[in-house]
């Protein structure tokens, strides 16, 4: 792992490394967005259930 992190730090391929953070930052804000849709989702379904009862 160290060795990895030393080669990363000295790749100069700077363009590389900003699209693979960009990509990140990308996927972080696409798992964000879907657990929060599917945590609402489960809310009201468990709700609906609660009150059902």
């Amino acid at each position: 792992m160290t060795k990895f992190m030393n080669r990363f730090i000295k790749d100069e391929s700077g363009a590389t490394a900003i699209e693979y953070g960009l990509i990140a930052a990308l996927i972080a804000v696409v798992l964000i967005t879907a657990l929060t849709s599917l945590g609402q989702n489960a809310k009201t379904t468990f709700d609906e259930v609660a009150a059902q009862i």
